[in-house]
Parts: C-alpha cells; sequence; structure tokens
C-alpha cells in the first residue's frame, strides 16, 4: 500500500473508531436479533431480547408497570443498591 492509501485508511479508522465511541456512550440502543427479535443494548451486561408481539404487550403494559414500581418504591432496589 502507497503511504498516501495508509493515511487515508487511518483516517477512516480513527473516524469509524470515534463513531462506535459515540455510540457506546449514547446510552440504550436497538437491533434486530439473529432470530428475529428486538434487542435492547445498554440497559446491563446483556441485551434484552423479546419477540414483536412480546414488545407489543410489554408495551402496553407501560402505565401498569409504572404504578406497580410506585407502589412498591420502598422495596425496590436502584441498580447502584444492589447487594
Amino acid at each position: 500500500m502507497a503511504e498516501e492509501d495508509l493515511k487515508a485508511e487511518l483516517e477512516r479508522l480513527k473516524a469509524e473508531n470515534e463513531r462506535l465511541k459515540n455510540r457506546q456512550t449514547r446510552g440504550v440502543s436497538l437491533k434486530v436479533s439473529e432470530k428475529g427479535g428486538v434487542s435492547v443494548y445498554g440497559l446491563g451486561q446483556f441485551p434484552v431480547t423479546l419477540y414483536k408481539e412480546q414488545w407489543t404487550r410489554l408495551l402496553d403494559m407501560a402505565e401498569d408497570i409504572r404504578v406497580f414500581i410506585r407502589e412498591n418504591d420502598a422495596r425496590l432496589k436502584t441498580k447502584g443498591e444492589r447487594e
């Protein structure tokens, strides 16, 4: 490879590296899994993957989940409080 090509490749890799770093710090992201599910990344060590009908059912329960969390707030822990 010519020196000019190497410099261009280095710049491309630097730009890609920066893009990947920014994506990781962005927080939560979505991806279609190999088996056709929806995976949510950034909530914990592993992605949360459900099929679309499961996500729909869960999203339909959003208000019930919020109420449950409020009603059980004293018994629930945040990520930083785990033992």
